[in-house]
């Protein structure tokens, strides 16, 4: 099973970027998906979460109204619009998956909840 993100750069505060994860291996069509990100100095912190259906999802407070967590079954893919960045989303981002199927919950925040992880994608704010 493999995840792999892309989409990152470098970009000026205010600008948007849209990340990428695809997954192969095996599907994820019934598990929460979601993006974490870690930060120069810093441990992995949650981002968002999706669940299956794309009925549920959360956010962490610093990324609410201006990062859209979303979803593709059919190309096992789920996406990260982040808009109106800034320079204190400068870190890499990576996308986890549960290996849990129709598991949706406060735990979607923690990072154990998660077995598989993808390769990070370096997303620079700066001007």
């Amino acid at each position: 099973v493999q995840l792999q993100a892309s989409g990152g750069g470098l970009v000026q505060p205010g600008d948007s970027l849209r990340l990428s994860c695809a997954a192969s291996g095996r599907t994820f069509s019934r598990s929460v998906m979601a993006w974490f990100r870690q930060g120069p100095g810093k441990e992995r912190e949650f981002v968002a979460a999706l669940a299956w259906n794309s009925l549920s999802r959360d956010y962490t407070n610093s990324v609410k109204g201006r990062f859209t967590i979303s979803r593709d079954n059919a190309k096992n893919t789920v996406y990260l619009q982040m808009n109106s960045l800034k320079p204190e989303d400068t870190a890499v981002y990576y996308c986890a998956a549960d290996s849990r199927e129709y598991k949706y919950d406060y735990q979607n925040r923690l990072l154990r909840q998660y077995d598989y992880w993808g390769n990070g994608t370096q997303v620079t704010v700066s001007s």
